[in-house]
């Protein structure tokens, strides 16, 4: 088993975007609240690079994460795990867990999706999914598969607590989470669907989840 990063001691609410941009100035709002009483200009502008308000990756290290853990089952595709860590980064997740064929940092074509998320979204390796799901059960998490199985609860009824931790297990491109680990998991999660295919790519239903529980634990 290989290590990258650590658990933080604690789990808190997150901090808030004016919490995180106390110290760097005027906000977007302010700047451009003083533009458009220059100017009269009420439309909709992009943001530039320097008005994001990103924070650097020590200050991401640093700061509260989302209570909640990445599984990768066996994932293939070395772009689908890059964009996960990307992902990942967006909501702050606590770590992402890479098991069996699935590809570790650094690599290239890790890097062409992940744009340097791999250095501020701390990982981990397992020789097997099931390692991890005993490692994190043993942390505390509640082990959830992403997936369409008999009995699942849909996304949008699931009712994440602000006192648990989670682990979401997303599996492999063509086969989802392995049998093995669905026969451990606590709770399996499943997004509607309403087409033809009820397919989603892998990282399409990793932004959709993670987004739902961002929105329901933090917002």
């Amino acid at each position: 088993m290989h290590f990258h990063g650590s658990f933080p001691a604690e789990l808190k609410r997150l901090v808030s975007p004016a919490d995180l941009n106390a110290n760097k100035g005027a906000s977007y709002r302010e700047k451009r609240k003083k533009t458009d009483e220059t100017t009269n200009n009420t439309g909709m502008e992009k943001l530039k690079l320097d008005e994001l308000n990103r924070v650097s990756i020590e200050e991401f290290k640093e700061q509260e994460k989302l209570p909640l853990v990445v599984v990768l089952d066996n994932v293939r595709s070395m772009h689908n795990i890059g964009s996960i860590f990307r992902t990942g980064d967006g909501f702050a997740i606590t770590q992402l867990c890479l098991c069996g064929i699935t590809a570790q940092p650094p690599h290239r074509e890790i890097e062409k999706t992940a744009l340097g998320a791999t250095q501020s979204v701390d990982w981990k390796h397992y020789e097997s999914t099931l390692e991890a799901v005993k490692a994190l059960r043993e942390e505390g998490y509640l082990i959830i598969a992403v997936e369409q199985a008999s009995g699942s609860t849909m996304l949008n009824t699931f009712k994440p607590q602000q006192d648990q931790k989670y682990a979401l297990i997303f599996g492999n491109e063509v086969n989802g989470v392995s049998d093995e680990v669905m026969e451990v998991i606590d709770e399996c999660i499943e997004i509607p669907q309403f087409g033809t295919k009820h397919s989603f790519n892998i990282v399409i239903s990793a932004g959709i989840v993670l987004w739902d529980f961002f929105a329901k634990l933090r917002l």
